[in-house]
């Protein structure tokens, strides 16, 4: 099997695994939008090259999300990610995230009518 047949392989994969969603598991991205974070067109030209100055640029071979794991994962969320390791902030990731699941009143106080 060729590296191609491997990556449509692993990317359908992992579409099955996501109901079919082609998105990124944690912020919902699509491709296109990841690629338009970092400033790029689908096709991988710089959206606004003309009046940054940038000539030959294009995103051919950088990958924008990952199929590899048990869910798609873009590229701005694994940034993120390790932006919080290096800090050192694993604890208050999880943290976090404890909060999000058990204390979800607390984080988005009710109004009264």
């Amino acid at each position: 099997m060729t590296r191609i047949d491997d990556r449509f392989n692993e990317y359908f994969s992992a579409l099955e695994r996501a109901g079919n969603h082609d998105r990124c598991y944690v912020c919902r991205r699509t491709p296109a939008e990841v690629k338009a974070f970092f400033g790029f067109d689908e096709d991988g030209v710089p959206m606004q090259a003309a009046q940054y100055g940038i000539e030959d640029v294009v995103f051919e071979e950088a990958d924008v999300m990952s199929y590899r794991g048990v869910r798609p994962v873009c590229a701005v969320c694994q940034l993120n990610f390790d932006a919080l390791f290096m800090l050192g902030e694993q604890e208050v990731l999880r943290e976090v995230l404890s909060q999000m699941e058990n204390g979800r009143d607390h984080l988005w106080p009710r109004h009264e009518t």
